[in-house]
């Protein structure tokens, strides 16, 4: 089935769609005290693209809380032959079409400021849309924002208020403004697919190391001097994704926060890879993250196991999701959050 896809756009910026959106948005905490950089950064958010068909299945606000559905693709619209991971990263020729890469639900607490990451593998297997068809989740985001929002709401109990996105590009040039963002190993890492390559101890990735890490799916590390593979696949790869989030707000954003004027910079790289939904207040979202940029931010993984449908690997829910959901889904309190990586 053919993706229609329907904008309302405040300039003519290609569509560009997204990994990570919220790291885009974090970069805004900064503005608080600086009115001159406020202008100017409104002036930036004034191109970002609002996506009318994900705003038309969002859901109505909810008592005491408030879901943000982030989503990535791996487009490779825009990619430069001449940067360094053209090679890992291809073109639209080898990737064509919009392809999510990355979901996650960000939780926020209206009453306390407190804020949680659920991470959903894109592998996992759900009821598209209303429930017409089965695929894999990923496969909702080519059928319309607004199916992969229905998708979500549907399969979890899940009610989504707001919709971000941002794509491989735009995250690159977030990371490369506010000067890398600190990523510690205790061994030797790699991806021989992505171009992953750290050094034990702290490493601070520019933006090509920091996609190439978020975008690990056979994460290796050297131990006992032999390479070994982690054969959690989207699993663990969900979880470097929630810990490079927590470390850019814990490192990262410090240095915006020691010169705010940095934030103008930051923004104007990734402005124009953001898709939102037509409603989103992207300075009140900042506001609202200002907590998680002091690693105040819970981090959740669903439980799942493998099976196969046609021949095919997937990954369906188990029964330990069911606590992790309900609090997304603002009906049970916070079960206890991952710790460390």
């Amino acid at each position: 089935m053919a993706r229609s896809t329907k904008f309302l756009t405040t300039n003519t910026v290609k569509n560009k769609t997204a990994l990570f959106t919220a790291l885009a948005i974090f970069a805004v905490v900064s503005l608080v005290g600086a009115r001159q950089i406020v202008s100017a950064t409104n002036s930036q958010l004034d191109t970002v693209q609002r996506d009318l068909e994900a705003t038309s299945a969002l859901s109505a606000p909810s008592a005491g809380f408030e879901n943000y559905l982030l989503v990535g693709s791996d487009s490779r619209e825009g990619a430069d032959p001449n940067d360094p991971d053209f090679l890992t990263m291809g073109n639209e020729g080898d990737v064509s079409g919009r392809r999510s890469d990355t979901l996650m639900v960000f939780h926020y607490d209206i009453a306390t400021g407190a804020g949680a990451l659920l991470s959903f593998p894109r592998d996992l297997w759900v009821r598209l849309g209303d429930g017409e068809n089965t695929a894999r989740i990923n496969t909702a985001y080519q059928e319309g924002t607004d199916v992969l929002v229905r998708t979500m709401q549907n399969n979890f109990n899940i009610p989504i208020h707001h919709y971000l996105e941002i794509n491989f590009q735009g995250f690159k040039g977030l990371v490369d403004a506010i000067g890398g963002v600190e990523i510690c190993v205790q061994y030797p890492s790699r991806d021989k697919n992505t171009g992953l390559f750290m050094t034990p101890g702290c490493n601070n990735l520019d933006g090509v190391q920091a996609l190439a890490f978020a975008r690990s799916r056979y994460f290796e590390t050297k131990i006992d001097n032999e390479w070994k593979i982690d054969g959690s696949s989207d699993i663990g790869r969900g979880k470097r994704q929630r810990k490079f989030i927590a470390a850019m707000l814990n490192s990262g954003l410090s240095r915006v926060f020691s010169n705010p004027y940095t934030v103008s910079s930051a923004f104007a790289g990734v402005t124009g890879a953001i898709i939102t939904d037509q409603n989103l207040d992207l300075t009140e979202f900042a506001k609202k993250m200002r907590p998680a940029a002091k690693g105040d931010i819970s981090r959740y993984s669903l439980d799942v196991y493998s099976d196969s449908v046609a021949g095919n690997s997937i990954l369906k829910l188990g029964e330990g999701s069911a606590p992790v959901l309900a609090f997304f889904g603002g009906l049970a309190p916070a079960p206890a959050p991952e710790v460390g990586d």
